[in-house]
């Protein structure tokens, strides 16, 4: 894809993006994720009532009168990005890759957090972290996340979620609002995710075709695996070969549902075939219902 290429596709996708945000997913957003934490204001004398643990103890010393701290709430967030960059999500049998679906829903999200004056970052990740862009805020800096998103080529095809995820964690040292963009198909993150959660708010959306969750009867077939580079030829006729796969897709998508119960993180499953839409806003009602 040449730069004029990218260019139309990150202006088709700011459009889009931008318009989803304002009309959708604005008010939701602003409303489930805000800041929870507490920033110092200001001191003032003590008054009855107030609770003494909040008695600013150096400046009461130095005024021989009681005095105590006012904390505001913080409005801002920190979001960060997650997305999945391996080789298993140039994959779509519906209306686009799981890629493309990635990069939209990654847009919409920066676009609803700049309107609500966040900063945005993101980690692309394989099997390792492939690039970090620190949380900035700004319209210029959200168009040039698509642009990455739009464009950038991964040196790993293969796929380590817990990597990501223990990136967050050391390199965010405050407390944010972390989207993991995936289509999950990993296992061994479960550790990681705990961690994670307990220092961030991690919200995991998965990202699949349906193709993905059953094998068709079409005979003898060669497949690849694009994140091992491997290749060979199955029978989908055969009753054993469909039962195996079947079985791996559902284990591995128990494996996700498990992690996320334990962890409590929230989460939103958006196949290639559906309009976005409306998982996301079944989530930030679900939160909403609960904050």
């Amino acid at each position: 894809m040449d730069t004029v290429d990218i260019l139309k596709k990150v202006r088709r996708i700011e459009i889009k993006s931008k318009g989803l945000s304002n009309q959708v997913f604005s008010g939701q957003y602003h409303s489930v994720f805000k800041g929870r934490g507490m920033a110092f204001s200001e001191v003032r004398e003590y008054q009855y009532g107030d609770d003494i643990r909040s008695i600013d103890w150096n400046v009461t010393a130095r005024f021989n009168h009681p005095y105590v701290k006012i904390f505001d709430e913080e409005r801002e967030l920190t979001v960060v990005l997650l997305i999945d960059v391996s080789g298993s999500n140039e994959f779509g049998t519906e209306k686009q890759l799981k890629e493309e679906l990635m990069t939209e829903i990654a847009a919409v999200l920066a676009f609803s957090a700049i309107q609500n004056n966040d900063k945005v970052g993101v980690i692309f990740f394989s099997d390792k972290v492939e690039k970090f862009i620190p949380p900035k805020k700004g319209v210029s800096h959200i168009l040039r996340i698509i642009r990455e998103l739009v464009d950038f080529k991964p040196e790993s095809q293969k796929t380590n979620i817990s990597e990501a995820l223990r990136f967050l964690t050391n390199a965010l040292k405050k407390r944010c609002t972390a989207f993991l963009i995936s289509d999950f198909i990993d296992t061994g993150y479960e550790e990681a995710m705990k961690i994670a959660a307990r220092k961030h708010d991690v919200v995991a959306l998965k990202v699949f075709d349906k193709r993905e969750t059953t094998l068709p009867d079409v005979g003898l077939v060669k497949i690849s695996n694009k994140e091992d580079g491997k290749q060979l030829w199955i029978d989908t006729s055969d009753e054993k070969t469909l039962r195996n796969y079947n079985d791996w897709w559902k284990k591995t998508d128990q494996y996700f549902n498990n992690v996320l119960i334990h962890s409590g993180v929230d989460s939103a499953k958006i196949h290639t075939g559906e309009d976005y839409v409306r998982p996301l806003m079944g989530l930030f009602k679900k939160r909403g219902a609960r904050y």
